[in-house]
């Protein structure tokens, strides 16, 4: 960070308000964007921390439907939970506004409109499937068929929800509406697209020239996007629910999600300063302010690519200066599903864990998922409460309280003479701030976090090894120096601590009656005066027992027996999502069930040269195989395809062997969307053949090629 800024404007992702929030969530954005906001502001700096609800969708109103009420009422019942249980939690927004506001309706119309006039739209014909009875085009999730890979009949439109294949409506074998059950049909209908191609070159320049400073799971993602060539994406869409396209000649239509949502960004900012009396403008158009993103991975492109290109076509808007986006976050080893209930949900949390915010903020910066997915266990968590922050923190906290109060009547003593061990401490004391300092300027929380307790660690070890208990008869004095320093280390985790645990900072600094520091002033070793009147004692943190972490457990290995119960075709045994059809291989997804090996696989229905062109399909060279744990059919693979090495997870475990794919050269889809699959992400497909007896031959060049020839 330059001095060049005079203010931030950071961004958390906007959650969609059709569901609470989860840990997940929690891991990837807000928990991160909290503390370095914290952090900003401990520094004195001018931040604005933005975010509220995305209201906006097709989701929205499948659920309104199902529960027969309106999206309105759908996005206020969400929206509220949401907003509560970051209040609560302790996620410290300037301002959590909505996207169904009219402030929002009308910044994001103003904005479209400013790109509608300076003619940078395209305007396209397409056809969509229609609902003849509804009277209603039809969102790819308004349509349901038989998936053409596993034969389920309840297949969207966009996705199997059993066996994970991306879809399209075209793909369905007897596709019907959700609205009226009938059959669509296609029809002509008209959208605005954003000419992203239009943006190709000087993306390039902004992010793989001028950024190159960007975490590299951003910064790959991005150049992986722009090196595949940008295409035109559609800002419309023909639906009766979001922002109305204002445009006479647009009725029926919406700005699509994708437009509207980061627009939010915007009218939140004006939501706050209407509110409080400010300007809003300097906080998005002056030069001197720093843009932040705080987002999951699975929005790097929007915030990266889409966004900015829409900020740089509108030319009054300050670009992001950085993106510093997160992996996932599985939970005991699956990966995260809202639709299957597999999750932690914060508002859950939130009441049976009462006191234990900071506990959870703790756990999940120390696992989070900076540089790959990570994953968040129960009993991690208890140890992570119970071995460290009572343990330690705690312990250490809690000592010198006590013994001070004992020996000193809750005074604090002056401090004498400065032994060896001291002087060690005092070095170590002036150090740590700055360390957590260092990672926290550069987005590495869990480093941070890490630094902050060996703070902690450095009293409790000093107490540990100094005994003041022992010498208080024998050497008073220096037992009055020891208790003097060690609140001095207490006095400065009220400081470093409190970016990561507000809520213990805040308990911290009431029972050592400090006012609230800045972060300048950590370091120091004279915070407290000689003679300070301490408060009592209080325990910042509390053991976790075996049965409450037990309790959790259980509830999720319910609702897992739920979800197979659910999944499972009539007379067979459900096949866990982690080791289903969407393992990485064409072969795995033929071989989903039990069912024996037709002798000619069925045609699949016929597609358009602009459907095969899509598939880029390149030569690659197995490097390494292992089998994966806890799965019987799973290979992971690193394969070099030429652009890069990535990692790709095959359910061909039970056809090879991994020492027989090490060295050879494969065929493999590379731009499939990366799937999480316990724990681990896939990141494309092998592509294999399979014969009458379901025996599976690896697809490859005759002759050896260099990695990364096309296959066209």
């Amino acid at each position: 960070m330059t001095n060049r800024f005079q203010r931030h404007t950071i961004t958390a992702a906007l959650p969609y308000a059709n569901g609470p929030v989860h840990i997940g969530h929690l891991a990837g954005v807000y928990v991160p964007a909290d503390i370095y906001v914290r952090y900003l502001r401990s520094k004195g700096e001018d931040v604005l921390f933005v975010c509220g609800s995305d209201e906006h969708g097709v989701p929205i109103t499948i659920r309104a439907q199902k529960e027969g009420v309106s999206p309105q009422e759908v996005v206020d019942k969400y929206h509220a939970i949401i907003r509560d249980s970051f209040q609560q939690f302790g996620i410290s927004f300037d301002v959590y506004s909505r996207t169904s506001a009219p402030v929002h309706h009308q910044t994001a119309s103003e904005f479209f409109t400013n790109l509608h006039k300076k003619g940078v739209f395209e305007v396209k014909e397409s056809e969509q499937y229609y609902d003849e009875q509804a009277s209603q085009f039809l969102a790819d999730r308004y349509i349901k068929g038989t998936c053409p890979n596993c034969g389920y009949n309840e297949a969207y439109g966009d996705q199997c929800e059993r066996c994970g294949t991306s879809l399209s409506p075209s793909d369905l074998i007897d596709p019907r509406s959700m609205l009226s059950g009938a059959k669509p049909v296609l029809r002509t209908t008209t959208h605005w697209y954003l000419p992203l191609q239009d943006f190709e070159g000087w993306l390039r320049k902004w992010i793989l020239e001028d950024h190159k400073e960007w975490k590299p799971n951003v910064y790959g993602q991005c150049k992986s996007w722009i090196d595949q060539g940008l295409q035109a994406r559609a800002v419309t869409r023909d639906l009766d629910w979001g922002v109305p396209v204002p445009l006479p000649e647009a009725e029926g239509k919406v700005l699509y999600v994708w437009f509207d949502a980061p627009i939010g960004y915007i009218s939140a900012t004006k939501d706050w300063a209407e509110r409080h009396g400010k300007d809003w403008r300097p906080y998005w158009q002056q030069e001197d302010t720093r843009l932040l993103h705080f987002i999951g991975k699975d929005n790097i492109v929007f915030h990266c690519i889409i966004f900015p290109a829409m900020l740089k076509a509108h030319g009054a808007y300050t670009l992001p200066e950085n993106v510093p986006a997160n992996e996932f976050l599985n939970l005991e080893g699956n990966k995260i599903s809202t639709s299957r209930n597999w999750a932690v949900w914060l508002h859950e949390y939130l009441e049976a864990f009462t006191g234990k915010e900071d506990v959870l903020r703790y756990a999940l910066t120390a696992n989070a998922p900076e540089t790959k997915d990570n994953d968040f266990t129960w009993k991690d968590f208890q140890a992570k409460n119970n071995n460290e922050l009572v343990a330690i923190l705690g312990n250490f906290v809690n000592r010198a309280m006590v013994l001070t109060h004992k020996y000193y009547e809750g005074k604090l003593p002056e401090r004498g003479e400065i032994y060896s061990a001291e002087k060690e401490v005092l070095t170590q004391l002036s150090v740590l701030p700055g360390k957590v300092a260092d990672a926290l300027d550069n987005f590495r929380f869990r480093e941070g976090l890490a630094a902050m307790m060996e703070l902690a660690r450095l009293g409790n070890k000093y107490l540990a090894d100094t005994e003041p208990w022992k010498l208080i008869k024998e050497n008073p004095e220096r037992v009055k120096t020891i208790m003097n320093l060690s609140l001095q280390i207490a006095a400065n985790l009220t400081i470093v601590a409190a970016p990561f645990l507000p809520h213990t900072a805040e308990k911290l600094r009431n029972m050592l009656q400090l006012p609230l520091l800045s972060w300048q002033e950590a370091g120091r070793d004279d915070l407290l005066p000689a003679g300070a009147q301490l408060n009592p004692a209080e325990l910042l943190f509390q053991k976790i027992e075996d049965s409450v972490v037990e309790e959790q457990i259980q509830k999720l290995q319910n609702t897992k027996i739920a979800n197979e119960a659910a999944a499972a075709p009539a007379g067979t045994l459900a096949t866990p999502a982690s080791e289903g059809a969407a393992e990485g291989t064409a072969a795995a997804l033929a071989q989903a069930g039990n069912a024996p090996a037709a002798e000619v696989a069925p045609a699949k229905p016929e597609i358009v040269y602009d459907d095969f062109v899509k598939l880029d399909l390149r030569v690659g060279t197995v490097l390494s195989a292992e089998k994966m744990k806890k799965s019987k059919k799973l290979l992971k693979l690193l394969i070099d395809t030429g652009i890069d090495q990535r990692t790709i997870l095959s359910g061909i475990a039970q056809h090879f062997e991994p020492e027989q794919l090490v060295g050879q050269q494969v065929m493999v889809l590379v731009n499939l969307a990366p799937r999480p699959m316990m724990g681990e992400e896939s990141q494309g497909m092998v592509l294999l053949a399979e014969d009458a007896s379901g025996k599976l031959v690896l697809v490859k060049p005759e002759a050896k090629v260099n990695n990364g020839s096309s296959i066209s």
